[in-house]
């Protein structure tokens, strides 16, 4: 398993051995929600009569049933091996890491704090430095949205951003040069139930 796990891990380009990246997938799985839990546990009695009435199914989750949790474990665990240290944002974007953490606290770069140092995700960098309208974007952001959330966003095909015409990332239309103000306007409704 080892070898194919390294397999994986070198063809995503992630930068992991597999018994660190393991590490994280556990760490990861730790932070969710119990591997079984029992859905009818989170409501009253009468919110499981209302929830069940309207065709609602409270059973917990079949031992053969997918953990819909292990999705969610994966992202996570990309997410927090491809962040950048503020060393290497630092060398990215070519200033002082004082810089880096400065940008951090006033919310023009996102990132988290994680084993006694700041993460930052790579989808806010591009080639030449911070990706192009990131600030804009970052402030339009809602301040309960976590980073898993954000770059599931910021790293997804959006219908109403195109690229050669084809649906882009809101990181693919910024590179591309498109308007900040609508990656800002998609990303201020996160987290609004549709």
């Amino acid at each position: 398993m080892t070898v194919a796990l390294e397999h994986v891990l070198a063809k995503a380009g992630l930068r992991v051995n597999p018994v660190e990246f393991l590490e994280l997938v556990e760490e990861a799985a730790r932070r969710l929600s119990p591997a079984n839990p029992d859905p009818a546990d989170y409501f009253s009695p009468d919110q499981r009569d209302a929830l069940t009435e309207v065709g609602l199914d409270l059973t917990p989750r079949r031992g053969d049933e997918v953990d819909s949790r292990a999705r969610a474990v994966a992202a996570q665990a990309v997410l927090r091996d491809s962040a950048l240290t503020v060393a290497d944002a630092a060398d990215a974007v070519g200033v002082d890491t004082s810089r880096i953490r400065h940008r951090l606290a006033a919310g023009r770069l996102a990132g988290w704090k994680d084993r006694g140092g700041w993460r930052l995700p790579a989808w806010q960098f591009a080639p030449s430095g911070v990706l192009p309208g990131l600030e804009a974007v970052l402030a339009a952001v809602p301040e309960d949205q976590p980073p898993l959330v954000v770059a599931a966003f910021m790293t997804s095909p959006q219908p109403d951003l195109r690229v050669d015409d084809q649906p882009a990332t809101p990181r693919q239309w910024l590179l591309a040069g498109g308007s900040p103000a609508r990656v800002a306007a998609l990303a201020s409704v996160l987290g609004t139930p549709a």
